[in-house]
């Protein structure tokens, strides 16, 4: 007896320990480059937060952009899965989305930003969009129909990210920074909508140098030089343009404040 309960409690144990051998993991597919074509694309869709709201509780995601529910996104924002997130430098970027059936579904395309991201393996690619977003995939009167479907087949593809007109880049200062460490949030970028490179210059060193992602949408700057500014931003998109916010930063610039550019891609 004691044998068997031996042989039973290693079984149970590795049950325990492989229980998700049991659910397939799909794995993630190639990454979703800037490759702008009528080619849609096959992906799962699920959705998350308030039925009409814009995902997160706090109206924020692993991009660090806050208040989605707000103009220019109005809650249309998704989270991507490893290929359409990046681990961040997908941040930003749009798509098309649609679904055919079931029934609920009117097979007409939504336009959605990446600001969040979710990577449950469940499909080569994965978009959990926010309620507002899912619900209107569906033909009128048919959105809380849809939603509680849960789970369904979309098609996809990249498109460039627009903005209502006088829209700029905007860039937020959080909070912790200081003349030694300077983290900024990029946002309301059109065309490719994500960036992939940031290099900062200062009134002290006219030389550009490199920020590191910090996560999501955040770059950030640590050096043993004090910043000086005003502080000027060179911003590379996924694309390979290049864009220069000139003095975007002022000299009495302060910790968590937004800073508006007169720039544009």
């Amino acid at each position: 007896m004691a044998s068997l309960s031996y042989v039973l409690t290693v079984a149970v144990l590795a049950a325990l320990v492989t229980g998700g051998a049991c659910i397939s993991k799909v794995p993630p597919g190639a990454n979703i480059t800037t490759k702008y074509d009528t080619k849609w694309l096959p992906a799962k869709a699920t959705w998350y937060g308030k039925p009409t709201g814009a995902g997160p509780k706090d109206n924020g995601g692993a991009c660090g952009i806050k208040d989605v529910n707000l103009a220019p996104y109005l809650g249309m924002t998704a989270c991507g899965n490893v290929p359409i997130f990046k681990d961040g430098k997908g941040c930003g970027s749009c798509y098309e989305v649609k679904c055919k059936k079931p029934e609920p579904c009117s097979d007409k395309p939504i336009t959605i930003f990446i600001t969040d991201k979710n990577y449950e393996p469940i499909a080569p690619y994965h978009f959990d969009l926010s309620g507002k977003a899912f619900g209107l995939m569906a033909l009128p009167g048919k959105d809380q129909a849809l939603r509680s479907v849960g789970e369904l087949e979309l098609e996809f593809r990249r498109v460039r990210c627009k903005y209502p007109p006088g829209t700029k880049i905007t860039f937020h200062v959080e909070k912790g920074s200081n003349p030694n460490y300077l983290a900024v949030l990029v946002k309301f970028v059109a065309d490719d909508g994500d960036i992939v490179q940031v290099d900062i210059q200062d009134k002290q060193s006219p030389a550009w140098k490199p920020m590191t992602e910090s996560w999501g949408a955040v770059w950030r700057w640590d050096g043993v030089q004090p910043l000086k500014g005003p502080i000027s931003l060179r911003l590379t998109s996924e694309s390979g343009k290049k864009l220069t916010a000139t003095d975007v930063i002022p000299a009495t610039w302060k910790a968590d404040t937004v800073y508006q550019s007169k720039v544009q891609f």
